[in-house]
């Protein structure tokens, strides 16, 4: 037999060979794609966020750019929105209509004198209620018979206020004689006004009188002591305000209410155009942030530029303010309070720091005595330029004073609660010996001030 020998050899094909039509390699396989470098990733997204801040910032400089210019035009022109037409400032509230249906005479600085006497007031330091009766040209004291709650609150809205009034009784036997020369008593009706034609008599039956707080005005704050002055918070004079002109302090101010300041008729000389003056309340720093708009400014109109007397104004806002800790009005003083020489008063403003220098950006107190009428109109002083509407308060040595900045605001005397009793008006420079600083004498002029807010 022939035997076979069988002998094994290499193969050469793969285990795992494809057939003739088996699946091809990477047939429904897809590619892995490679993924970006994080650092490519950060670039991408570094580039937009610089675009959009980029974007942002050239918004942000328009829109300064455009405030800036419109602030230029404003400072210059007045616009007349109905004619669509700009004229120079001058030709606003020059009395000629310039505008269509004469808008650039509508909202301009007005004048006012008062030649009828305001029927209410209320009279010293103890605020006696005095009603005027024409029919005898007589003040007579209220007699505390029948009066009420709603008697106050009547005689309070006359006299502007409508923030917490009330009412106290004083005694008969501390009036002094000008208070006690004749009464009356109101009738029992509530909703008649208070007047003193219905019970004319010489005392009260029941032994009192009326005395009235109309407001919780002049808050107790700080009694600390401009040029030679220190530095406040808004919180101790929360009835201190700045009264701005474009966007620039111009003159202070008093909050007599939450709708009405008190000033200085100079502030608006030759700036008469209402619509352009804001004023800021509620800051210790000089700010233009938060203003409230104007839609009234009267002026008294026994001023004038070449005198100063009279010098006062009253600014009414378009809404009223809010108030708090840092806003609340000021006591507007009782008739005849009788104050002194060396009574030490406070005026406070954000004027400047000495003479000729520069506006203080904090607002600042000083505490000054008055001076005596008869000194300051002396002709070693002011002379004859001193009226009755005008009181004058300071140091003979100077040093402390206010000054440009100040006009318009407040000079406060603390009696239970803080009372405007002037307005800064004016002076020969600021803080120079033996020239003290005028304020316009509130008491003078209290007549014009109640009217005014009862008449608008």
């Amino acid at each position: 037999m022939r035997a076979n020998n069988l002998v094994a050899e290499d193969s050469t094909t793969p285990l795992n060979s494809i057939q003739t039509g088996g699946v091809k390699r990477g047939k429904f396989r897809k590619p892995m794609q490679a993924t970006k470098p994080p650092r490519s990733m950060w670039a991408s997204r570094k580039r937009l966020l610089i675009t959009i801040l980029s974007v942002v910032v050239i918004l942000a400089i328009l829109v300064v750019a455009g405030y800036l210019i419109a602030q230029l035009i404003k400072s210059k022109y007045f616009f007349c929105s109905k004619s669509m037409k700009f004229l120079p400032l001058e030709q606003a509230c020059d009395g000629n209509a310039d505008c269509a249906e004469g808008e650039d005479e509508s909202s301009c600085v007005s004048q006012f004198t008062s030649n009828l006497t305001f029927p209410v007031r209320l009279a010293t330091n103890l605020s006696v209620l005095q009603i005027y009766n024409a029919a005898e040209n007589k003040w007579r004291s209220v007699c505390a018979d029948s009066w009420t709650q709603i008697h106050t609150e009547t005689v309070c809205q006359q006299l502007g206020y409508t923030v917490k009034p009330s009412h106290t009784t004083v005694s008969l036997t501390v009036l002094t004689s000008d208070l006690k020369r004749a009464f009356c008593a109101v009738g029992p009706d509530e909703t008649k006004p208070v007047s003193c034609s219905v019970s004319i008599q010489t005392t009260c039956s029941s032994g009192s009188v009326v005395s009235l707080s109309c407001s919780d005005c002049g808050p107790k704050g700080s009694e600390s002591r401009i040029v030679g002055g220190q530095s406040a918070l808004i919180e101790h004079w929360p009835w201190q305000v700045s009264l701005q002109l474009n966007g620039q302090h111009t003159c202070g101010g008093s909050l007599l209410s939450p709708l009405w300041i008190l000033t200085a008729a100079h502030c608006f000389t030759g700036k008469a155009e209402v619509s352009r003056w804001w004023v800021v309340a509620g800051t210790t720093y000089m700010t233009t942030l938060g203003g409230s708009a104007v839609d009234q400014i009267i002026a008294h109109g026994g001023y004038s530029s070449a005198h100063s007397d009279y010098d006062l104004a009253m600014m009414r806002l378009t809404k009223p303010l809010t108030l708090g800790a840092s806003v609340k009005p000021v006591c507007l003083p009782p008739h005849n309070l009788g104050l002194t020489a060396g009574t030490p008063v406070v005026v406070t403003g954000w004027g400047h720091l000495e003479e000729n220098g520069h506006l203080s950006s904090n607002l600042q107190e000083a505490s000054i005595p008055l001076i005596d009428h008869a000194q300051c109109s002396s002709p070693t002083v002011y002379g004859a330029s001193i009226t009755q509407r005008m009181i004058c308060a300071g140091y003979q040595q100077g040093k402390v004073d206010a000054c440009q900045g100040d006009s318009g605001g407040p000079l406060v005397y603390l009696h239970q609660r803080w009372m405007l009793v002037g307005v800064v008006s004016w002076g020969v420079g600021c803080g120079r010996p033996d020239l003290p600083g005028v304020y316009s004498n509130v008491d003078q002029m209290l007549n014009w001030v109640y009217t005014v807010m009862q008449k608008n």
